[in-house]
């Protein structure tokens, strides 16, 4: 199948009326009650209405990863992950993470198994809370050999997806029935924080260089580049399945940015020879972008000329993976005019085209 993603709107969120936000790190989508939940240090913040207003969530805690399962918002707090009802706000579950470094993100099964990654001692840890009462851990990932950070739970693949910290990150699955790891890419990324997914199949990554959110076919063979005004080292994320809304925390400057998406179809298949360019909406506005093949990793620049052959924007530079691309231009700030788009990939021109801003 293809994909026709249309970026309908991108708002990013400050200061917070009632509440401020400090230190945050995670975005958390509720289903049931239609909120986010963003982690805020010493306490957790919840929205209702897009970001507009932000309130406490009872006396909640949250330092890191978050997850909302049933009825109840886990959290991560230091060593400790807790639970917390979702209606009374009151606090229902509690577990101290023996010889815990540093607990960072979290994704749960979506009955009773949360997933948690110890960034500092490079492990995976399993927590049963079937039992509130009575939640178990146990380390089911002793060494990833990387520095995990988010993760999400692919039920339909029997997988958990986690990204790692450092430069050229890969991103790795891990079976839930073995625990086994297998290295689905080297993402060319530079520390990766959150990752999540969608009702497609596709999965969403947030990395601090380039500073981005990048969206990979359930098999990570193709991948397509999202910008937004406002992304400033892009913490954890949350999907919202039910409404295509994407919630990243800005650790960088204690925003929340909310992409709004319109989602027909899933990433195209990889079925165009090397390089084949297709430019999606011309004259440039908010759903435009670039679609192209790389056949191997390479160095990709796109940038856009006056018709004198003066530098007007130098959109997109960075090592990009094999597979199909495809570059957003939301958030562009360009004036109206017409321009000059070339693609240059490891240094050699491969299209040039004139378009229009209006």
């Amino acid at each position: 199948m293809r994909i026709s993603l249309l970026l309908l709107a991108v708002l990013f969120f400050g200061t917070a009326f009632g509440q401020t936000k400090n230190n945050i790190e995670a975005a958390e989508y509720d289903p049931i009650n239609n909120r986010y939940f963003v982690s805020n240090g010493s306490s957790i913040l919840v929205t209702s209405d897009g970001g507009n207003t932000w309130s406490a969530f009872g006396n909640a805690v949250a330092s890191h990863g978050m997850e909302v399962m049933g009825n109840t918002l886990f959290a991560i707090s230091g060593d400790f992950v807790r639970g917390y009802d979702l209606t009374t706000e009151e606090e229902v579950m509690e577990i101290e993470i023996a010889s815990a470094i540093f607990l960072n993100g979290m994704g749960n099964n979506g009955t009773d198994l949360l997933y948690i990654t110890d960034f500092g001692a490079s492990r995976i840890l399993e927590i049963n809370v079937s039992d509130l009462s009575n939640p178990t851990v146990s380390t089911v990932v002793n060494n990833t050999g990387t520095t995990p950070n988010g993760i999400v739970v692919d039920n339909d693949n029997n997988r958990a997806v986690f990204v790692n910290w450092g430069s050229n990150t890969p991103i790795i699955e891990m079976d839930l029935d073995t625990y086994e790891l297998n290295t689905l890419i080297n993402s060319g990324l530079t520390n990766c924080d959150g990752i999540d997914n969608d009702s497609y199949g596709n999965f969403y990554v947030s990395s601090w260089q380039p500073t981005r959110i990048t969206r990979y076919s359930d098999n990570f063979n193709n991948s397509e580049i999202i910008t937004a005004p406002g992304l400033s080292s892009p913490a954890d994320i949350s999907y919202a399945q039910s409404t295509d809304t994407l919630a990243i925390a800005n650790s960088g400057n204690d925003n929340v940015t909310f992409i709004y998406f319109d989602q027909t179809n899933n990433i195209a298949s990889n079925d165009v020879q090397s390089y084949e360019v297709q430019l999606i909406q011309n004259p440039l506005n908010e759903s435009s972008a670039l679609r192209f093949n790389l056949s191997t990793a390479a160095l990709t620049n796109i940038s856009l000329f006056s018709i004198d052959g003066k530098l007007a924007l130098n959109f997109f530079e960075g090592q990009l993976p094999a597979g199909e691309q495809k570059v957003l231009f939301a958030g562009m700030n360009l004036a109206a005019g017409n321009y000059i788009l070339q693609l240059q990939i490891n240094g050699e021109l491969v299209h040039s085209q004139q378009v229009v801003k209006q």
